[in-house]
């Protein structure tokens, strides 16, 4: 019974595991759907809220990592530009 007990305990782990590989390699446009989807069932509120951040659309790039990026500059703002040369040997 013990080995039927870790036997379980493991393939539980190892399926977990997967799901989650699986969805974070997932591209949103497909992550999206399955997340709205899921939302119709009863999830618990712990599960809930990275699904409702997966249905947002992503704000460009689909990298889904832009909302947590810096704000641009303004267009008008002069960033000077410095050229360094190679030294000569």
């Amino acid at each position: 019974m013990n080995s039927i007990a870790q036997n379980l305990i493991v393939a539980l782990i190892v399926g977990a595991c997967a799901v989650y590989a699986v969805w974070k390699l997932m591209p949103s446009a497909a992550r999206r759907p399955l997340a709205t989807a899921a939302l119709r069932l009863p999830v618990p509120a712990w599960l809930a809220a990275p699904l409702h951040r997966a249905t947002q659309a992503s704000a460009g790039c689909a990298c889904d990592g832009c909302d947590r990026a810096l704000p641009k500059r303004a267009p008008d703002s002069a960033h000077p530009v410095v050229f360094h040369p190679r030294q000569r040997r």
